[in-house]
């Protein structure tokens, strides 16, 4: 039998924290890192206001230092794209020789380059689905959804990603174990349309679908992700999971997704992951994405601004 296992959380923010604290909650053993709200953590704790039933955690075993930090066995990264190479110093103080390091990040390529600075640490994926934002010091906004699926990268060893997934799902998280590359291109299928267009057009996911012109350019640009995704070699994603990802929204609150919100509080927008990586990964093999290839180049401009 496994011994329990500990965690590291960098990146205590909408998606880190989220998870973090659930994990904390259920009486695992998380510490996590901080930054700007690092003082007002340790003095008021972790507050989660969640659709599934708000929770504060009094204590938190917090730190503003990975240095101070103790080796986790599982490090669940949280950080945004545009702050990937600070891993090269924020990782190596908690990483011991089995640790597993679970990037909860949107984009693709992610891994392979993570991979490239660390060869012999174990990575996997985390793709969440999960509607959150952190707007105050401290406290975590979780309007709906939560999942997570987990795509093994790198690891050799099953039963530490199972023990993961029987951890989550004992900190009420559904969690599952998903093919990594599969994985990556469906969580884009979402998050290339609706990042950049809410920016783009500065408003929220609703009204991008209640309006029939953008309504069909969403579509559009999800059939292009898939496009891109088939013509690298990923199968069972077709246009049945673009329907489901509309319908999905349709359903879904009316939300700002991360890079609106990195926009609105002047914070670099990751673009390179989520669009330039991508589309530069399918132009290799002949696979062109105009719409959104366009959205990139907005994006970028308004980024340069």
């Amino acid at each position: 039998m496994m011994n329990p296992l500990s965690y590291a959380v960098i990146g205590t923010g909408a998606i880190g924290g989220y998870y973090g604290a659930k994990l904390a909650r259920a009486g695992k053993q998380v510490h996590f890192l901080l930054h700007s709200d690092y003082e007002e953590v340790c003095k008021q704790g972790l507050r989660v206001d969640s659709c599934d039933g708000d929770f504060r955690l009094p204590q938190v075993n917090a730190y503003n230092d990975t240095r101070q930090m103790p080796k986790a066995d599982v490090v669940l990264v949280g950080l945004k794209s545009t702050n990937e190479h600070l891993l090269k110093t924020l990782l190596p103080p908690l990483l011991h020789e089995k640790t597993l390091v679970i990037l909860i990040q949107n984009g693709i390529g992610l891994e392979a380059d993570v991979q490239a600075w660390f060869p012999d640490t174990a990575l996997a994926a985390g793709l969440a689905f999960i509607c959150s934002a952190k707007t105050e010091p401290g406290r975590i906004n979780h309007q709906c959804y939560g999942s997570i699926n987990i795509g093994n990268f790198s690891c050799k060893d099953a039963d530490l990603i199972q023990a993961v997934l029987a951890d989550f799902i004992e900190a009420e998280i559904d969690a599952h174990e998903v093919e990594y590359y599969e994985a990556r291109w469906r969580k884009a299928v979402w998050n290339m349309p609706f990042n950049g267009m809410t920016v783009a057009l500065q408003t929220q996911t609703d009204r991008l679908l209640k309006n029939p012109a953008t309504r069909q350019l969403i579509y559009e640009q999800m059939m292009e992700v898939i496009g891109a995704a088939n013509a690298l070699g990923v199968q069972g994603l077709d246009e049945s999971f673009a329907q489901k990802m509309m319908q999905m929204t349709d359903e879904m609150v009316p939300y700002s997704p991360s890079m609106r919100l990195d926009f609105d509080f002047h914070r670099p927008m990751e673009i390179h992951y989520i669009y330039t990586r991508p589309i530069a990964e399918a132009r290799a093999v002949g696979f062109e994405m105009p719409r959104l290839e366009m959205l990139e180049r907005e994006l970028l401009f308004i980024d340069a601004r």
